[in-house]
């Protein structure tokens, strides 16, 4: 028989939230949602137990409710594609991470009965650039921005582990989603059929269908032999010009004008090498040693699925 479990989640209003939020729900969790803007959140995810206002930077009310959880989920952070990095956004980036995750673990210290579980979002920008070289959990993170972003916040989430908590990190790659992301971006070039890959098409693209990162982060939650990083990623990774012919397949449309590296940089700054140019080959080794199966391991049938979606 399934037990009803107490979860509350961070970030529940973005597009990875949402989804969580939604399956969690479904299968009769009692779900609490931290939120600056509780009443937003209640429209956006109807159904919850408890919508919570929570100020990431600082104590107070809310942490009455991590007493006793069964796990904490945290999504929570500014969008790294939210807007042209500058000094004043970058430091953004990595605050509302790090600061949020301090917070939340300092909170936990201090109930009476510490949250059973403690699953912190991260991501494959973790391993910095790597070429054609596959990586894993195993693999050293690397000396890129984001990729010193990432281990900032791990640093800060690993504390709960000191705590007695059982903490996870999930490493995600692009997620597929039809209406937010890297895909939904790149949908109206080939929808007026002049979709192609970006330059130089070589760079690996690490991808994973939003049911799959949904479907990890419940594994997470509920596998008491799950500890440390997981890469959120589908086993088949694709370079950047095989997805983009697999996507102009898929919609029925060709892939065949390409877009210069360096037009992407002129029009997005630092943010377009950092996000669509130099990628890594990531591989779930953890992930799939787990047990976790993988409901779209390749990705023409995780490309149909996601936009076959109304």
């Amino acid at each position: 028989m399934t037990t009803t479990k107490k979860i509350i989640v961070t970030g529940a209003t973005g597009m990875i939230g949402r989804a969580l939020c939604r399956r969690l729900i479904a299968r009769g969790d009692t779900v609490t949602i931290f939120s600056r803007r509780p009443d937003s959140a209640r429209v956006a995810i109807p159904g919850a137990a408890h919508y919570v206002a929570w100020d990431a930077t600082s104590g107070g009310a809310w942490e009455a409710t991590l007493d006793d959880a069964d796990a904490v989920v945290h999504l929570a952070g500014a969008s790294i594609a939210g807007r042209r990095w500058n000094a004043a956004y970058k430091r953004e980036i990595l605050e509302s991470r790090t600061r949020s995750t301090r917070t939340l673990v300092t909170a936990m210290a201090r109930t009476s009965h510490r949250p059973r579980a403690f699953v912190c979002a991260s991501g494959i920008d973790y391993y910095g650039p790597h070429g054609d070289e596959p990586v894993d959990e195993n693999t050293a993170p690397g000396h890129t921005f984001l990729a010193q972003v990432c281990v900032a916040w791990e640093g800060e989430a690993r504390r709960a582990e000191e705590l007695g908590i059982r903490t996870t990190l999930i490493r995600t790659g692009i997620v597929l989603d039809r209406y937010e992301g890297a895909l939904a971006r790149l949908l109206l070039p080939f929808q007026l059929f002049v979709g192609g890959p970006i330059l130089p098409g070589t760079q690996w693209w690490s991808w994973i269908h939003l049911d799959d990162e949904t479907g990890l982060l419940l594994r997470l939650i509920d596998d008491q032999d799950a500890h440390g990083p997981f890469n959120a990623v589908a086993p088949e990774p694709e370079r950047n010009r095989e997805f983009s012919a697999t996507l102009g397949r898929v919609l029925g449309r060709p892939s065949w004008l390409p877009l210069p590296g360096f037009a992407l940089q002129v029009l997005l700054g630092e943010m377009a090498p950092a996000l669509l140019i130099e990628r890594q080959r990531v591989l779930p080794s953890r992930t799939l040693a787990l047990g976790y199966r993988f409901a779209y391991p390749t990705l023409e049938p995780a490309l149909r699925a996601v936009l076959a979606t109304p």
